[in-house]
């Protein structure tokens, strides 16, 4: 039946040079399906609307579940996860692009390496080294567990790079993800020994003095992060570092 037919408009482009094209697609609608589904039935049947054989629609995927972030893309417009947006009204058009603000690779995927990059910049890690036993680490006390673990839940989905008004060449923001992650590594007791590198970085070109407080990031997180407390937070560490920086001189 026609109206059991999810009709799909998904933007192409076979290299990173080529000039981007449309092609659409009929996918038959089944109760429960996502965008992930319905790009596997494409996959399985590489067929447009008028009847041309094409190449799978290359994208990224993985858990399936909102867990990893590798799914990111724009549906209809608008930064979501393709395996959380179900599509729950059979004969609905559904449009899909890459994120925006990324190089394409090939069609829905993107090089998010810049994004992979500024989290070495900001060194989010526990400082822990040695061939030998280092013993126990220091105890994290519950009300520091309750801070952290609502910020270790980023996925690295990047889509609040992709609705921020300030993720631009010329500013080279680092974004809200990563300085949520400059806070959840600082509040770390073993963290924290990096603390005034990440602050420096923070300080420096595309740091958190680019951002705007748009508050963009914190309406399309997926897991519900408190980006823009984490970016108050920060702010302070880093005006409070450039006061005892100032006075050190």
């Amino acid at each position: 039946m026609p109206d059991q037919i999810v009709q799909f408009s998904i933007k192409r482009q076979a290299t990173p040079d080529s000039q981007p094209c449309w092609e659409d697609f009929d996918v038959r609608w089944r109760p429960g399906m996502n965008v992930i589904s319905a790009l596997m039935d494409i996959a399985a049947n590489p067929v447009t609307r008028s009847g041309k054989a094409t190449a799978p629609i290359v994208y990224e995927s993985n858990c399936l579940e909102e867990v990893c972030g590798s799914c990111a893309m724009l549906i209809n417009g608008k930064a979501a996860m393709a395996c959380s947006h179900l599509l729950r009204t059979p004969g609905e058009t559904v449009r899909l692009e890459p994120l925006s603000r990324f190089p394409v690779v090939r069609d829905l995927m993107v090089d998010r390496r810049v994004f992979f990059e500024n989290l070495k910049r900001v060194k989010a890690w526990v400082p822990v080294d040695g061939t030998y036993d280092l013993g126990p680490g220091p105890r994290v006390t519950p009300a520091v567990q309750e801070q952290a673990y609502p910020l270790s839940r980023c996925i690295s989905c990047c889509l609040c790079l992709e609705v921020c008004p300030q993720m631009t060449e010329e500013t080279r923001f680092v974004g809200a993800a990563i300085i949520n992650q400059v806070r959840l590594f600082n509040l770390h007791p073993t963290g924290r020994a990096l603390k005034p590198e990440r602050l420096e970085a923070m300080m420096g070109d595309g740091g958190i003095h680019e951002c705007s407080y748009a508050q963009n990031c914190v309406r399309v997180c997926p897991k519900s992060i408190p980006l823009t407390t984490s970016i108050s937070r920060v702010y302070g560490q880093v005006m409070k570092k450039a006061i005892l920086d100032l006075f050190q001189k």
